[in-house]
């Protein structure tokens, strides 16, 4: 059993053929990861049994990413869990929403296996802390 075995995390995305791709990618780097097709599910998730990271979708029926992350950091049990978003919404408002709550990370779809490897190394490494500013490729302010 590699280190990697206990390290769970939680894939939160309604496009479940998305989300057992990024599910195979993790498995396939030695990570425990589980799918949850919505965000009322995925905290349903979170609550039974905290991981280590999750990867949330930003557009979902019931419940927006944005939403259940802002219900996460009110929770002492789910605030301290890095969340990685993982979405199409690419426009400056919803990255921005997503920095001001803390994400760890923010990967535009549709991402490469080693995109998602490395952001999920780095995030863990940075034991739940940014592990650095998203880059959003903007051109620098002059």
């Amino acid at each position: 059993m590699s280190d990697k075995d206990a390290i769970r995390i939680l894939i939160i995305d309604d496009d479940i053929e998305f989300a057992d791709v990024l599910r195979m990618h993790l498995s396939a780097a030695g990570y425990a990861a589980e799918v949850a097709e919505d965000a009322v599910e995925g905290g349903k998730a979170l609550l039974a049994r905290a991981p280590a990271l999750v990867l949330c979708d930003i557009n979902m029926p019931y419940m927006s990413g944005l939403d259940l992350m802002s219900l996460m950091q009110s929770d002492a049990r789910s605030a301290s869990i890095p969340v990685v978003f993982v979405s199409g919404r690419t426009d400056g408002d919803t990255m921005a929403k997503a920095v001001k709550l803390g994400a760890a990370d923010f990967l535009a779809k549709p991402i490469s296996r080693e995109q998602l490897l490395a952001s999920v190394e780095a995030c863990l490494q940075a034991g739940g802390r940014r592990a650095a500013l998203p880059d959003y490729r903007f051109p620098p302010v002059v």
